[in-house]
């Protein structure tokens, strides 16, 4: 089987090419910028004709896209950028795979959700609501997907971190060596996903012979508040010295709001593919153990 990949220098595109060592199956990885000595090809996936030349010439059945403009904040001044990589891309990209009778796993998020308050794990059916422009932009890709005709299976994820990429671990890290104290809000509730627990989570799906179209949540499992997340990264990583203390959203006024609350069920995917899903805490030290171990 070829697959191509798109955004392989993001986390999840990062730890995606990790996992395809090995592999039978042949992988393309691309970004917008080639970088050559990493094995990645550049692909503009707003332009319609360059990704149809790709599929076509690398042969691709499977179309991973990892692509995505993720600056939330940004995204408020730039929402026809946002739209066009977020919103028009994956149905490009849906197309393409319309065309070759290949699948496209596309990831989209958890703000989607939002807009309408809720206090129990949101559902695959449950109606979107965003709030800013990065979560219409990224339910506007997930529509465009739908309406391609492709065969599809749409991911939505959170939080997501690593050990490389800009993430709120490594961004807490930098904070916490440089800072006595930090505030950090505690009333913005969802679940963090390890970047490495997400790709894994792919590669078992793409490994499935079960037709299983269609939406599914995917976040490491259990719940906390950003605060409860610096908590535990200062907690596992020894930083002692610096007061992680909670506030509420409004000491923090921003351009994009975000979701109160964006837990997501996991159900469907757990039963559908038969995924175990570590607890974030676990997946938390992994993490926080590779970065020491490379920094030694």
């Amino acid at each position: 089987m070829n697959v191509l990949v798109t955004g392989a220098c993001g986390q999840l595109g990062s730890e995606l090419r990790l996992l395809a060592k090995g592999r039978r199956d042949r992988y393309v990885f691309t970004d917008v910028a080639s970088v050559p000595e990493e094995g990645i090809g550049g692909l503009d996936i707003t332009d319609a004709g360059a990704v149809r030349d790709k599929v076509k010439k690398e042969g691709i059945q499977v179309i991973v896209n990892c692509a995505a403009y993720t600056d939330v904040e940004a995204a408020e001044d730039n929402a026809a950028l946002a739209e066009r990589i977020n919103g028009e891309a994956p149905g490009i990209l849906a197309a393409a795979m319309k065309e070759a009778g290949g699948l496209l796993v596309h990831i989209s998020t958890d703000y989607v959700f939002g807009g309408e308050p809720v206090d129990a794990p949101i559902r695959e059916d449950h109606p979107a609501a965003p709030l800013g422009v990065y979560g219409l932009s990224k339910l506007h890709g997930e529509q465009a997907v739908q309406e391609s005709g492709c065969r599809h299976i749409i991911i939505r994820t959170g939080w997501l971190y690593s050990e490389s990429g800009k993430n709120f671990v490594r961004t807490m890290l930098r904070l916490m060596d440089t800072r006595p104290q930090l505030k950090v809000v505690s009333d913005q509730v969802g679940t963090p996903t390890y970047a490495v627990d997400l790709a894994g989570a792919i590669m078992t799906i793409l490994d499935s012979t079960v037709p299983a179209e269609g939406i599914y949540h995917y976040t490491d499992e259990g719940v906390c508040s950003w605060y409860d997340f610096a908590k535990a990264i200062a907690d596992y990583s020894g930083h002692t010295a610096c007061d992680i203390i909670p506030c509420h959203s409004d000491e923090f006024p921003t351009k994009a709001r975000r979701p109160a609350y964006s837990v997501l069920d996991k159900t469907k995917i757990k039963e559908t593919f038969g995924l175990a899903i570590p607890h974030w805490t676990d997946s938390l030290r992994r993490c926080l153990a590779k970065m020491i171990n490379e920094n030694r």
